[in-house]
C-alpha cells in the first residue's frame, strides 16, 4: 500500500471513528433526556404534565342539539334562517339568461325584436311556447335549453322573460 493510499485509510477511520462516537453520544443524550422527562410525566400532578396537556388541549369543541356543555348548559337547536328570495322581474331575466343566446341569433334562437323570425313561434299559441321555454325544445332551426339554461329561476320568473322577449318581438 502506498504512503497516499494509507494516510487516506488514517484520515478515513478516524473520520469514520468520531461519526460512531457523536452517533453514541447523542444516543445517551437521548436516553437520558427523555428519561428525566417520561419521570416528570409520571408524576401526578406535576407541572410538566400540566404544560403538556395545556399545550395540547383543543381550541374548540363540538356540541350537538341536547348535549350539555361546561359553560353554558344544553345547547339549543340551531335555528335555521330562510333563504332570501329576490324575484326578478322579466327584463331582468332577459337580460341575465336570454340575451345571450336571442340577442345575437346564437345557436338557431330567434333574434329579439325579429318580428318574422318570431311570427311562426308566435302563431304556436302561449303554451307551446311556455312549454318550450320551461322544458327545452329540440327543433330544426336549434335547441333551447330548459330555463334558458337557468334551472335556478323559477317558473314565473321565465315565464315573465318569455313575456318580455315576446312583447319586443311583435
Amino acid at each position: 500500500m502506498s504512503t497516499e493510499d494509507q494516510s487516506f485509510m488514517d484520515l478515513f477511520t478516524l473520520v469514520l471513528g468520531i461519526l460512531v462516537a457523536m452517533t453514541f453520544a447523542i444516543f445517551l443524550l437521548a436516553r437520558f433526556t427523555a428519561g428525566s422527562t417520561q419521570q416528570e410525566w409520571r408524576r401526578e400532578g406535576s407541572d410538566y404534565q400540566q404544560q403538556v396537556l395545556d399545550r395540547i388541549r383543543p381550541i374548540g369543541q363540538v356540541a350537538l342539539p341536547g348535549d350539555a356543555t361546561e359553560d353554558e348548559g344544553p345547547v339549543a337547536e340551531a335555528v335555521a334562517a330562510a333563504p332570501v328570495a329576490e324575484v326578478m322581474s322579466g327584463p331582468q331575466v332577459y337580460n341575465t339568461a336570454c340575451l345571450a343566446c336571442h340577442g345575437a341569433g346564437v345557436g338557431g334562437a330567434p333574434k329579439t325584436g325579429d318580428v318574422a323570425e318570431w311570427a311562426p313561434r308566435i302563431a304556436q299559441g302561449p303554451d307551446v311556447l311556455a312549454d318550450h321555454v320551461l322544458n327545452g325544445y329540440t327543433g330544426d332551426a336549434g335547441y333551447m335549453p330548459p330555463k334558458g339554461g337557468r334551472i335556478d329561476l323559477s317558473d314565473e320568473e321565465i315565464l315573465a322573460a318569455m313575456n318580455y322577449l315576446l312583447d319586443e318581438s311583435k
